[in-house]
């Protein structure tokens, strides 16, 4: 061929492929207009013009991916790897929220597919949005493929040719995509512009898969919501992942679908565990409901880990020291944090109102009363994880960043699997100043949506703070429950003192009554007992009396309080 190219040309040995003077001269009727950029064989990127001295005398070179369709091989091309991958279709029956949004979004196409608008899909089930794309573009007679919108480049000269390359395959392929664009609120200026201008440029199937919606001028958009999938269908879903142990829970899955928000990948994974842990055999319904709570609370995990603290939960009701109307408070709680799908959902008060539906408590009191520990217990009889917040460092100078800081956070936990500990509210929900500058009305909205992203959280969000007074009333006529947790009383000193050191420890001849007289918080005489216990380790001998005076006196120095006489009266 190229003998023949040269041949054909009179310039033996100069040009082996064919040129456009060579097409213009053996192609009847042929123009040189069909090989201008914007003309369909530049612009699909079919035909390569390379260089030469002169237009006339440059190679033309036909694209590999095209040579391979017209000879009838189905390779994809292979300057799309690492951009797009083929997304295989779920043929798994979808709930009826989703068959009707299914239905919306082919109907939004229509019979018209010459116009093909793009269809924004947004929510926080990543793998939901992607499944449910993936059967719209499947339903439409097309082959869905998936794109991540962070791997899209950012120089417009690369984006202008994938963009080109990938409607041809679209073409070559009858593909459509699903762009996913998680954390859309978060993406800089600069890559926000390059996903945008390829949403708006590029002309095939397109679905946008995000946790938000965006606007695109120059396309038509149709907006959908995919919502959390509903109890009735998380229950089906359930039902259909676990197979023959679904019977033996009986009425069991019911309280793992009020407590869990899950969708189908979550249940999935849950179950496949379990299924390689069991292998055939079978669970009692207990252990198989207690094995399947404790994975949702493990598959929901990482989301939440990056963002917060998780606390080990240790400490049960017997390790709380209160008045009894704080202990009957904190029990409180729990009970509606625990019935709360029943009241809202079974017994209709979420008909009511959205608003409001969220659990929220405030624990208040001088530091080291033990609102971390009331936390923890709380937690610990919902069998469900704590994490810890610290506000002081969710909350950021710059506008907007604390309410993204926020959003993450709650988004992670709306899954059910934790109780949030806000700590250090003080540095958000002091009393909020009438509006004199710009800073003062940003920060006035940074308290409105964490108290607007509380009310609607499916959970037990749970705030503490050293100095209640700080709060205003509109702030706490929004929290439902309030705790303050006072100076202990010296009754209730001794009995920190009596449950202080672990069973395991070593004790000998230990006066609580004499203990009880250091006038100091529950966290204090920890920071004692655990002193104390290092000086009787390394001593060889029980913890007693003289180890806890050495300790006394090292935690009144820290705390630079005198260390009064009658208060060690008759320790040793």
């Amino acid at each position: 061929f190229a003998e023949l190219c040269r041949a054909a040309q009179g310039q033996a040995g100069s040009h082996s492929a064919p040129t456009l003077g060579l097409a213009l001269a053996l192609i009847r009727d042929a123009h040189w207009s069909a090989l201008t950029p914007a003309a369909p064989l530049r612009y699909w990127r079919m035909l390569e013009v390379g260089s030469g001295d002169a237009l006339m005398t440059s190679p033309l070179r036909i694209d590999e991916r095209v040579l391979h369709y017209l000879t009838g091989l189905r390779y994809p091309d292979e300057s799309l790897t690492g951009y797009v991958e083929p997304l295989l279709p779920d043929d798994a029956s979808s709930g009826l929220s989703q068959q009707r949004l299914l239905g919306d979004m082919a109907a939004a196409w229509g019979s018209d597919q010459q116009r093909w608008p793009v269809l924004q899909l947004s929510g926080n089930d990543a793998f939901g949005q992607r499944r449910l794309a993936a059967q719209a573009i499947a339903g439409s007679g097309l082959h869905p493929y998936l794109m991540r919108a962070e791997s899209l480049p950012l120089p417009a000269g690369e984006l202008t040719v994938l963009t080109r390359l990938w409607e041809r395959e679209a073409i070559f392929s009858n593909a459509g995509l699903v762009l996913e664009w998680r954390d859309a609120g978060d993406t800089d200026a600069g890559r926000r512009q390059t996903i945008e201008r390829f949403i708006e440029t590029v002309r095939s199937p397109l679905v946008v898969c995000s946790d938000g919606c965006g606007r695109y001028p120059q396309r038509e958009v149709v907006n959908f919501e995919l919502s959390r999938v509903q109890a009735d269908e998380q229950r089906s879903l359930w039902h259909r992942a676990l197979g023959d142990w679904a019977p033996k829970l009986n009425g069991q899955l019911n309280q793992l679908v009020a407590q869990f928000d899950v969708g189908e990948q979550t249940i999935q994974s849950v179950c496949r565990q379990l299924r390689c842990q069991h292998g055939d055999t079978l669970p009692d319904a207990d252990d198989l409901q207690q094995r399947l709570w404790s994975e949702c609370r493990q598959q929901l995990r990482p989301s939440l880990d990056t963002l917060a603290q998780r606390i080990p939960i240790k400490a049960g009701w017997d390790d709380l020291v209160l008045p009894s109307r704080q202990l009957d408070t904190l029990r409180d709680i729990a009970v509606q944090a625990r019935q709360r799908a029943r009241v809202y959902e079974e017994w209709g008060f979420a008909e009511k109102s959205a608003r409001g539906l969220g659990i929220s408590a405030l624990f208040s009191g001088p530091s080291g009363t033990g609102k971390t520990l009331a936390a923890e217990v709380v937690a610990g009889a919902l069998q469900l994880d704590l994490y810890r917040i610290d506000l002081s460092q969710v909350v950021s100078k710059y506008i907007g960043e604390t309410e993204k800081n926020l959003k993450r956070i709650f988004d992670a936990a709306e899954g059910g699997s934790a109780v949030l500990l806000f700590d250090e509210a003080d540095a958000l929900f002091g009393k909020r100043s009438e509006v004199k500058e710009s800073h003062d009305r940003y920060a006035n909205i940074e308290v409105s949506y964490l108290l607007q992203r509380i009310e609607l959280f499916r959970g037990l969000a749970i705030l503490t703070t050293n100095l209640k007074e700080s709060l205003d009333e509109a702030f706490m006529r929004r929290i439902r429950f309030a705790v303050h947790f006072p100076f202990p009383a010296a009754d209730q000193r001794v009995a920190i003192w009596q449950r202080v050191f672990p069973a395991q420890t070593p004790t000998r001849g230990l006066a609580t009554e004499r203990l009880a007289q250091l006038n100091i918080t529950g966290g204090n005489i920890r920071n004692i007992a655990l002193y104390a216990a290092f000086l009787a380790a390394e001593e060889g001998c029980a913890v007693g009396m003289e180890q806890l005076l050495r300790a006394a006196r090292a935690e009144y120095a820290k705390l630079e309080k005198p260390l009064s006489d009658a208060e060690v009266k008759g320790w040793i």
